[in-house]
């Protein structure tokens, strides 16, 4: 349905021609638009009614005090239901940190944030299938676990800035007098939404708007050649050219549904989409607050290693 009504808008009541570079790149936007902002509102609500059953000191109690390995595995997970913008992980990442919870712990968090949360998988589902949204997962998780677990075991604590060992966090008062009712929860998700959705929307718009011009004006023989499975270069390629950006899940998506239509491999994609949102500049510009230059470039070298190692992995399964 939403197929013909994209057509029946670029073809018929704008009047542009099938297979033309600019009808083929508005239908894309308009196809895209509607389809990707249903189902990230839809995410985005869900998850703000589960988010009203975790309070902030109950998800520092769970991460703090943890067995070597099991802190990661928590701190992985916890990142798949919180903001999924890197920049918007960073006070949540300085908040564990200053409560106590170890180093490579807050890493672990820090990169599945980002990386590996629900409006990342919801979309991938959507787009590609839920072969391609499992392995994802999978993979994303391992990343995050094993890069928290590395610079855990490097010992970098005095590698963090001064004022972040010092602070202390206080206590965040629970909404209410009691345990909230389903009301107040359908109200977190509406918030939740207006927030979230609110922030990003600009970025899936913009993100969108890019693919379609990917969809419709871009050669497919050029980005094939050049992201194809064959170029071993490729993932550290994208790699490279995907830090210097800033996106998120929903911003980025769209580019690369629209790269894969052009003959890009889905590794390679993959690994350009997790650089843009796991190792973004501003991102970095923000830890440097938090922590010194060594200890950032050690984070970025693991993820990135990380990152390459599941971009090779798709291209050789998928």
């Amino acid at each position: 349905m939403l197929d013909a009504l994209s057509a029946w808008l670029t073809f018929d009541l704008i009047g542009l021609t099938p297979g033309t570079h600019l009808g083929e790149a508005i239908w894309f936007f308009l196809y895209d638009v509607p389809k990707v902002l249903l189902l990230l509102v839809s995410v985005v609500f869900v998850m703000g009614v589960v988010h009203s059953y975790i309070s902030p000191e109950r998800t520092r109690a769970w991460l703090a005090n943890r067995p070597l390995g099991l802190g990661n595995v928590m701190a992985a997970g916890l990142g798949i239901v919180t903001p999924f913008c890197s920049c918007s992980a960073v006070p949540l990442f300085i908040g564990f940190l200053s409560a106590g919870v170890p180093l490579g712990v807050t890493f672990s968090f820090l990169i599945a944030a980002p990386m590996v949360n629900e409006v990342a998988l919801a979309l991938l589902f959507g787009l590609f299938g839920w072969k391609v949204a499992a392995l994802y997962l999978v993979l994303g998780l391992t990343v995050a676990i094993v890069a928290g677990l590395v610079i855990g075991r490097l010992g970098m604590e005095h590698h963090l800035e001064d004022w972040v060992r010092t602070i202390r966090v206080g206590a965040t008062p629970d909404l209410g007098n009691g345990p909230p009712t389903w009301r107040d929860r359908f109200r977190s998700g509406i918030s939740h939404v207006k927030e979230i959705v609110g922030r990003v929307w600009p970025w899936l718009i913009a993100g969108i708007a890019v693919g379609a011009g990917i969809h419709g004006y871009v050669p497919q023989d050029l980005m094939a050649g050049i992201m194809g499975k064959e170029q071993w270069w490729a993932v550290p390629a994208a790699v490279l050219l995907g830090v210097p950006m800033y996106s998120n899940a929903a911003g980025i998506l769209p580019v690369i549904q629209a790269l894969l239509g052009k003959g890009a491999a889905l590794g390679t994609a993959l690994a350009f989409m997790m650089s843009v949102i796991a190792l973004s500049l501003p991102e970095m510009v923000i830890l440097r607050k938090v922590l010194k230059p060594t200890l950032i470039a050690v984070f970025a070298g693991v993820v990135a290693a990380g990152i390459m190692l599941v971009g090779f992995v798709f291209n050789a399964v998928l």
